[in-house]
This record gives structure tokens, sequence and C-alpha cells, in this order.
């Protein structure tokens, strides 16, 4: 075994000096490996950092799990149900979640002078977690709501600042719809931008309190609660858990509490980040096959021109097992060549984009303005030892080509 390594070296070191064919089947199956694995790790790449980016912008709009009235379930306009400090505590308490905030929604009409437009205000207080608006605001500031303050201040996205053509500071007035119309003053404090198009065109954000009174609920009637936790991972199990708390159980008014996780409230958006993980294994595929293509074509192109080599080796005592043994380690070394070279070309790629966001994307169809990328360690090791195994597995066949090379035709081949 170690002579048939050792003098896979020499050769591979040579890198077939004497044969010009030879030079050009190591490179082109060099190459090959190199293109194939930096496709494939690219493509995890900025799948795996497509899905997070998006996940996160979804997961930051909506709450991770969702308590409510059960005849909000599909509908437009909140039941309300009390979400009073017991129920505030009970659902604090299951493991894993995080937090628990109260909320409240109503449909109305932003108008200026120029423009009108009908969206979501959402009323929040001190207990919801304003860091993924923070996180996304180009202008102006995130007030600290409360539920018992009107702060007359509104949070509005930047496409509908520049729909109806208003910026921080000035004033717009929202307008409510009931057996009478209610309007109110705001001024903008703040302009966010999220890239989720259908999020960023219709809710905007103001103080709980204001909310709740042109709802006209009880004190302790709320849309509902959102529940954000520690792991996402654990949603199903939490879920569970939540709904052997509150669900089929019955409010002061009689009503029913439901609850729903952010995967059932948008499953279109994870069903179609999950079919992206299926885009990843057809090109994990092809460019495996693309890579045992053109090292299966340099091996045989290698020994067809070793000839020679192969009958002296077997004129000396080689056996055929020997033989192939020393041709397989030669296309592995090609193949660890290629390996290094795809990484190497993989995360200049990734590094480029990463820093530059040289490749763009239209966030309106896409939900976000450069192609992201993430890497993943597990993956790149599980990409780089699975084309070496399989590649090499792969030689096994076209090996046996030398089993029928025997020193006397390799002589009149010569």
């Amino acid at each position: 075994m170690m002579f048939t390594w050792y003098v896979a070296k020499r050769l591979f070191s040579q890198g077939g000096s004497n044969e010009r064919a030879s030079r050009l089947a190591t490179g082109i199956a060099t190459f090959g490996v190199a293109i194939g694995l930096a496709v494939m790790l690219v493509s995890v790449a900025i799948v795996q950092g497509f899905q997070r980016e998006v996940e996160s912008k979804v997961l930051g709009f909506g709450a991770h799990i969702k308590v409510m009235n059960y005849k909000s379930l599909g509908q437009q306009e909140y039941s309300p149900i009390v979400i009073d400090d017991s129920i505030t505590s009970r659902l604090s308490a299951i493991p894993n979640v995080a937090s628990v905030a109260r909320y409240c929604i109503k449909p109305g009409m932003l108008k200026t002078d120029a423009n009108f437009k009908g969206i979501a205000i959402q009323g929040i207080g001190q207990d919801y977690d304003r860091n993924f608006i923070c996180s996304h605001l180009v202008k102006g500031e995130m007030p600290e709501f409360t539920d018992s303050v009107n702060s007359g201040k509104l949070v509005i996205s930047q496409a509908m600042a520049r729909e109806m053509q208003i910026d921080v500071g000035e004033t717009i007035y929202a307008y409510f719809f009931e057996q009478t119309v209610r309007a109110r003053k705001f001024t903008v404090a703040g302009i966010y931008k999220t890239n989720l198009t259908d999020f960023d065109k219709n809710f905007a954000y103001t103080d709980l309190y204001t909310i709740h009174r042109l709802l006209g609920w009880d004190s302790l009637q709320y849309a509902g609660a959102e529940l954000r936790l520690h792991d996402f991972e654990r949603l199903d199990e939490t879920l569970m858990s939540v709904v052997n708390e509150v669900n089929r159980k019955q409010d002061a008014y009689g009503e029913y509490y439901s609850s729903i996780s952010i995967r059932m409230e948008h499953p279109q958006i994870f069903a179609w980040l999950q079919l992206l993980d299926m885009d990843v294994i057809v090109i994990l595929i092809l460019m495996t096959c693309v890579s045992i293509f053109t090292t299966i074509s340099g091996l045989l192109i290698i020994i067809l021109e070793r000839t020679n080599f192969i009958g002296i080796m077997k004129a000396l005592g080689a056996r055929n097992r020997q033989v192939r043994h020393l041709f397989l380690n030669y296309a592995m070394l090609i193949i660890l060549r290629g390996i290094v070279l795809g990484n190497v070309l993989a995360f200049a790629i990734i590094l480029l984009q990463k820093h530059t966001g040289l490749i763009t994307l239209d966030p309106e169809v896409y939900y976000v303005e450069a192609v992201p990328v993430l890497v993943n360690w597990w993956w790149v090791l599980a990409i780089d030892l699975g084309t070496l195994v399989i590649s090499v597995l792969a030689m096994i066949v076209p090996s046996f080509v030398v089993s029928n090379i025997t020193p006397a035709k390799s002589i009149r081949f010569e």
C-alpha cells in the first residue's frame, strides 16, 4: 500500500511532464472538480443565507406564536379576547417563551393633502420587542410606546412614506370607519424598510393606548398576545404547550382562546423557503456528476498514456490490484487538489459578495437587495468529504482498465 502511494505521489508531482495529453487531462480533471465544488459551496451558502435573511424578517414582523380569539382566525379584523396578568403569567411560565406582549390592530386610512392609503395600524406597548423595527429604521426613531399614554406618533414604512409623499416630523391624519368616521392626528416619528413588500405596504405602528381606545374594548380586552421564543427550532413543541395551556378555554366574556404559529399564519413563505432545499439538492447532484465525469475522463486518458509504464510495472511483478490502487491514489490526489482550489475559489466569491454586495436582487421580488450568503462549516465539511469519497469510489470501475493491459500489449502499444 505504501509502495503504490509513493509511486502515485511521484507521478503526480511530475504532472505528466513528458506527456502533453496527461498534463491536459490532469488539468481538466482538477478544474472540473474545483468548479463543481465551488458551485456547490456557493449555492449552499446563498440558499442558506437567503433562507436566514427572509425567515428573520418574517419572524421580526410577526410573533413566533399568537394567542387570540378563536373568531379572529383567518379574519381581517380581530375580535377581542381577555389578556390579563393571569394569562400573560401562565404564558410566560411556559418553557422556551422569551416574552409575551399584548397588541391591538385597527384597519384605517392614512391621508395627506395629495394622497390616501388603506393600512393596518398596530398598537404596541412597552412589553413589545422593538429590536426588529429599530434595526430596520432608515429615518427617525422608534418611540417608547406604552399602553397608558397617547403618544400621537406613528412609525411607517419607506414604501408608505414615498407613496404618501411624507417625511419624518411631518403630520398625517388617520381615518377609521365604523358607524361614524373618526380621525386621529399623528406625527411621523420614524420610517422603516424591510423589503418585505406585503408587510411594508400595509403595517404602521403607534402606541397601544390609542388603538385600544379606538376599538372601544374593555380595559383587559386585546386583539391577542404575541409570544417570542428563545429557540425557534422548538416552535412546534412550544406551540403544543401553549395550546394545552389556553386553547378551548373561555375568558370572562365567553370567548374562546386559540393559538397559531407563524408557520401556520404564513405557510406560503415557509413552504417556498423549504422548496429552495430541493434546488440545492439538484445542484449538488449535477455538480457531483460533473466532477466525476471530468475525473473519470482524465484518469482514462492518463491510464492510456501510461500503458508502457503499466506494462513495465507488471513485468517487474506488480499485480493488477496494486496497479489499480496506484491509479486510484493518483486520482485521489487530483481530486484533493481540485477540492483545495474549489474551496479557495468558493470562499473568494462568498467573501466578495458578503463585503461588497456585488450581486444585487430586486427587493420587490426577493425581499433582499443583494444576494445574502451564510457559511455553515458543517455543510462545507460534508460537501468536501462527500465529493472526495464519491469521486474516489466512482474511479474504481474505470481503474479496472489496467487489468486488460499486459506487458506484451504495452510493448506493442509503445
